[in-house]
């Protein structure tokens, strides 16, 4: 439930040594009603559950071939990926002083890799995403992004962070291996319709285990949960073996591991691999045209502004840093355009487009509420550059019951959602069950955002509609008929 932040606590009589003073004040952690202790672990507890991006994106663009066949690499990718999402993510803490994690966005970084690296170099790519970042940092420094975020109606932010817990309560079930593509249906349990192997029983040991924790409000319940199921992960691998994905001869291991195999790696430290630093070129233009390459920056600035918008709004209602009728947060400004640089950092780092992780949920769950749950997350991700084998000790098994409890939690939000008017529950159905249902925040929210307007204008209410929701909503419509755009105007 969105609240009013407190007023500052009255000074305490006892002394307080000076250093903790000031990191108190800066970071208004008495404030926000929380303590240095409990936001150290908050921090711990996001990292668990965003660590697994320094393996994951890798997979996605280090292995795409580029328009020459040329690839990024699995280990300087992944060197890139531990500096881009530690600088930001303490820069967001520093000046957003928000415990939100940033780091390369899943989805973005497939669509760069399969719709924008495929037609044109790598280098030109990530030119294309600096180009992005760059647009987005100019709409929040003119005030847009912030405006667009106080014009979106209560109900649809309410909607958005229930949405959003359901997103990443399924995220949770597919990395858990609970569930998985079908045959002859879209999703189904398991591989084959029955759970079958040890890392299932992983997950499900530890969603019981790290439910429990957080129902009877054990402190850090969602970080001990993650700890213990991966120590559990490691015992298990140990002596049954279940192996990885896929067997030796390639063919799907339906009883592996589904990401990460608990196993302690060898080496435990090893030096980052960070000359993909700088690799970035503006020739895209030249190379594939001026309209393919303006509709390729159109469907990522979109993508990432309201990918953003929606994750933001969602973990600012969690953390209770919303006014009272949602409208506004504490520094919103300077959170949109942390996030907005993050976008430029990810191109120019060769990492693609980083943004706020929704993953953050967790710890804001484990009782983070300030930067400092950020910065103790951003330095976790420095030590990840020298310890990137020790990142992959975490299976996805392990971090996939965090995200589900922390999915149960926010789905709460739909009790401020009046379902009784038609024109309210619609657009609010929709961008809940889009966002899982087609595996993107943006998708849900431009459905939400279109179906609003239509909606209150055939009920007469079009005075209601505030101008810049006809805007996006406008935009929306372009974005969704984006094949049609390309068809009229020839672009390939």
């Amino acid at each position: 439930m969105s609240v009013t932040l407190q007023e500052p606590a009255a000074p305490v009589e006892s002394a307080v040594p000076a250093e903790r003073d000031r990191l108190d004040r800066f970071f208004e952690i008495t404030r926000r009603g929380s303590t240095v202790k409990r936001e150290v672990l908050a921090g711990i507890t996001t990292f668990a559950t965003m660590a697994y991006i320094v393996v994951l994106n890798p997979l996605i663009i280090g292995t795409a071939p580029d328009k020459d066949g040329n690839l990024l690499g699995l280990a300087p990718v992944a060197g890139v990926t531990a500096l881009v999402a530690a600088v930001m993510t303490i820069m967001m803490g520093i000046v957003g002083r928000v415990p939100f994690g940033v780091a390369t966005g899943l989805g973005l970084n497939a669509f760069v890799a399969y719709a924008v690296a495929s037609q044109m170099t790598w280098a030109e790519a990530m030119g294309l995403v600096v180009i992005e970042g760059l647009i987005i940092t100019v709409l929040v420094l003119t005030g847009f992004r912030k405006a667009v975020f106080r014009a979106i109606p209560a109900e649809l932010k309410a909607a958005i962070a229930a949405g959003i817990g359901l997103f990443i309560a399924l995220i949770g079930f597919v990395d858990g291996g609970l569930v998985r593509a079908g045959t002859g249906v879209p999703v189904q349990l398991g591989g084959d319709g029955t759970l079958r192997g040890w890392p299932t029983v992983i997950f499900l040991v530890g969603l019981l285990a790290t439910g429990i924790l957080v129902a009877r409000k054990v402190k850090a319940g969602v970080l001990i949960g993650i700890v213990a199921t991966t120590v559990l992960a490691v015992v298990v691998n140990a002596f049954a073996k279940p192996g990885g994905a896929f067997l030796p001869d390639g063919k799907p291991n339906p009883g592996g591991w589904r990401l990460n195999i608990p196993a302690l790696p060898d080496p435990l430290i090893k030096a980052p691999d960070l000359h993909l630093l700088g690799n970035v070129s503006f020739g895209a233009f030249a190379h594939v045209g001026l309209m393919t390459a303006l509709l390729l920056v159109f469907t990522l600035v979109l993508a990432d502004f309201f990918d953003v918008m929606g994750t933001t709004v969602g973990l600012a209602k969690q953390a209770g840093l919303t006014n009272a009728d949602g409208t506004d947060m504490p520094r919103l400004g300077k959170v949109l355009f942390v996030d907005g640089v993050a976008a430029v950092a990810g191109g120019a780092g060769s990492a693609s487009s980083a943004t706020t992780y929704v993953e953050s949920s967790s710890g804001i769950a484990d009782g983070g509420r300030t930067g400092l749950t950020s910065v103790v997350t951003g330095v976790l991700f420095l030590g990840a550059l020298l310890l990137t084998p020790l990142v992959t000790l975490v299976p996805s098994e392990a971090a996939g019951p965090a995200l589900v409890v922390v999915g149960a939690l926010m789905i709460r939000q739909v009790k401020d959602i009046d379902f009784t008017d038609v024109g309210i529950a619609v657009p609010a159905f929709l961008t809940m069950t889009l966002m899982p249902f087609t595996y993107s925040i943006t998708n849900g929210i431009g459905a939400g955002f279109v179906s609003w307007v239509a909606i209150r204008v055939a009920q007469g209410k079009a005075r209601q509609i505030h101008p810049l929701m006809w805007a996006v909503s406008a935009a929306f419509v372009v974005y969704f008929g984006i094949n049609l755009v390309k068809a009229v105007t020839g672009v390939s």
